[in-house]
């Protein structure tokens, strides 16, 4: 017959199994955090993201074309609210990167630089009722973009910390775009640097060489990864990425803050559990 100390030991291994595999799991900081892109199907996000080690939620914007997620910012309010007090207290959103104002057009985004600056200055004072780690200004930069470095003065205008986020549509390279950007960049804004793998433009290996080198002219603090949980779908669109797709990204980026976009659109329980799965195995 088994002790009664036996018995208790027993007991509490079975009642700490399922929390101890989730410690496990949060040990291991697959990533650091998810991105979300509020639109009015995705306006209530639900996830157990953190089990992949999220701890972090960057918002791509509290308004888009002119109308807000967030109520007392002069604009029109969405259909559908976010419930930020439920999002607040969601594991994986302890802390909040809270993006500005954009555009779902990248052209008409770049064209109205100084409204949407106006409009972000008007959501940084009514941001959303969370743990605000920083700001994003949701209008995506890359070489091609001629004039971008009119940008410096805006950027000035709007709160800290403050993040941007980058991609090179023209493969200048890891260098070239390092230097681009440190020629006008203010020095108190880090970079988000989109992988590219969600479009096949590189691979996560050249991602991270890109990230080395940006990090090498700006500083390593000011460089985070969004690695890219999409990928180009036949017929149109996008699907997620599958579990044998993000892992190359993951380990490529080992060392850096890196954010899985996005979460609430491609990263499914079936994907959490899929990575989870896979890293256990190795």
């Amino acid at each position: 017959m088994p002790s009664l100390f036996s018995v208790l030991v027993i007991a509490c291994c079975l009642a700490l199994g399922p929390a101890s595999a989730h410690a496990d799991a949060a040990r291991m900081r697959l990533v650091d955090g998810i991105v979300w892109q509020p639109d009015n199907a995705h306006a209530d996000p639900r996830g157990d993201w953190d089990r992949l080690g999220a701890h972090e939620l960057i918002v791509q914007w509290t308004a888009v074309d002119g109308i807000a997620f967030v109520p007392g910012a002069g604009l029109s309010v969405a259909p559908r609210m976010p419930d930020w007090d439920r999002i607040g207290q969601e594991p994986w959103a302890r802390n909040v990167i809270v993006g500005l104002a954009g555009r779902f057009d990248e052209a008409a985004a770049r064209a109205n630089v100084a409204q949407l600056v106006v409009e972000s200055m008007r959501l940084a004072e009514a941001h959303p009722p969370v743990h605000v780690t920083g700001y994003y200004f949701p209008v995506e930069i890359d070489p091609t973009w001629q004039n971008a470095g009119a940008l410096r003065t805006m950027l000035d205008a709007l709160p800290r910390p403050l993040w941007i986020s980058v991609y090179d549509r023209a493969n200048v390279g890891g260098a070239a775009l390092a230097e681009w950007l440190d020629q006008w960049l203010p020095r108190d804004v880090g970079v988000l640097l989109q992988d590219g793998c969600g479009v096949y433009a590189r691979e996560p290996r050249v991602a991270r060489e890109y990230a080395d080198q940006i990090a090498a002219k700006l500083g390593r603090r000011r460089v985070r990864i969004i690695a890219e949980a999409f990928r180009p779908q036949v017929g149109g669109g996008f699907r997620s990425a599958t579990v044998d797709e993000l892992k190359p990204q993951i380990d490529a980026y080992r060392g850096y803050k890196t954010y899985l976009f996005d979460g609430p659109h491609y990263v499914s329980a079936d994907i959490v559990q899929g990575l989870l799965d896979a890293y256990r195995r190795h």
